[in-house]
């Protein structure tokens, strides 16, 4: 019951919410499932149990958009609608979604128990999403063969630039077997994952609950690894790049930002799967300090690492005068263009889309009758005060 008078709803503790609304170990701060989405939107200024999970999600937005968009205005780097930059825009689009819609879903999710299983059937396919942005990021600018044409012979730091149609273009790969997983593979691999990862996902909220944050956590070590392996490459084998270059300084930071992104990734796996420190004290983090507030952090540290890898190997290319990408003449591997890169991400999130529209169907049917009676058994009555 609510008076409308402006106060807001009552938060109660675990006992006087559904069960599908329980967080192992939160005691307290719930909102009841059943809040208006004026409601949800200013529940961000009143500590919830959610607010935590809001803010450390929806500032860090605005912090990536910072760094992003500092590529722009480098020297020599091409105008910003350039084709050079249509996978890092993916990867921005990729990034703000998931960030976004992991923010809003814990914002919203209190409005009914079917919208609460729709804003995280979202949160996961805007993590899958994103995951193909990184690859098209990699694949354009950290593979071995990214659209980058290498012509001539090399003087010093320096490779002539001359066609010479009679010299064929060979392979630059160190371990040639790579090559045609990575020319033809590693993107469908990555879309294929994705796609894997959110049915995975979406499955745990309707059945594998005991251990669904395992299997959700594990689950995305799979993109991990397929969306990595142009970085595992460069690691292994030798730079692209001349030792003396410029280009070779601005890249040999790239490692370690990857460990960095890794470690973080890790640290996220760990908090999210143990639960601490909640599980150590039930009911003292209720509000702010719990595991998913941490799992948030480190998830966003690992996107800020891999963005600044991402934007050194970027660097590395524009400061190359040996390196193109892409030019006039046939590079070993096209460069980017509107299909291959906003083209795979649209039909991505199509299919993205059409699987949430499914689970959020099956969602409805099962939770819609307990939606319905608890609308009657907790009915908004607006009532004056005096």
């Amino acid at each position: 019951m609510r008076l409308n008078c402006g106060q807001p709803l009552p938060l109660l503790r675990h006992t006087d919410v559904p069960p599908r609304v329980i967080e192992n170990f939160i005691l307290t701060g719930y909102r009841f499932p059943n809040y208006s989405l004026r409601e949800c939107l200013l529940s961000a200024f009143r500590p919830t149990n959610e607010t935590g999970n809001f803010w450390t999600h929806f500032l860090p937005v605005f912090v990536f958009s910072f760094y992003f968009v500092e590529v722009f205005g480098w020297q020599g780097a091409p105008h910003g609608d350039s084709p050079f930059f249509y996978p890092f825009w993916n990867y921005f689009i990729g990034v703000f979604c998931l960030l976004m819609a992991s923010s809003m879903a814990h914002l919203l999710n209190s409005m009914s128990l079917v919208v609460r299983e729709v804003c995280f059937f979202v949160d996961y396919g805007t993590i899958s999403a994103y995951t193909v942005g990184s690859s098209l990021a990699y694949y354009y600018y950290i593979h071995p063969q990214a659209g980058i044409v290498k012509r001539g012979s090399h003087n010093g730091s320096h490779m002539e630039l001359e066609h010479e149609p009679a010299e064929p273009l060979t392979s630059s790969y160190a371990i040639p077997e790579f090559g045609m997983f990575f020319d033809t593979f590693y993107i469908p691999s990555a879309c294929l994952v994705a796609i894997i990862c959110i049915l995975s996902c979406c499955n745990t909220r309707q059945r594998w609950r005991k251990h669904r944050y395992v299997i959700r956590t594990l689950v995305f070590l799979l993109p991990f690894l397929v969306s990595s392996t142009p970085v595992f490459y460069r690691l292994l084998t030798r730079s692209p790049y001349s030792s003396t270059s410029s280009s070779f300084a601005a890249s040999s930071s790239t490692s370690t930002f990857f460990y960095r992104h890794c470690f973080w990734l890790v640290v996220s796996a760990v908090f999210n799967i143990s639960k601490f420190p909640e599980r150590l004290a039930p009911g003292r983090f209720d509000i702010w300090g719990h595991s998913h507030q941490w799992f948030h952090c480190c998830t966003f540290l690992s996107i800020l690492d891999e963005l600044h890898m991402i934007k050194a190997e970027v660097k590395a290319i524009l400061l190359s005068p040996t390196l193109l990408l892409p030019h006039d003449t046939l590079p070993l591997l096209p460069g980017p263009t509107v299909a291959s890169t906003y083209g795979v991400m649209l039909l991505l999130q199509t299919t993205i889309i059409s699987i949430i529209v499914w689970f959020s169907w099956q969602a409805n049917c099962i939770y819609g009758p307990e939606r319905d009676q608890l609308a009657k058994e907790h009915p908004k009555k607006h009532l004056k005060c005096h």
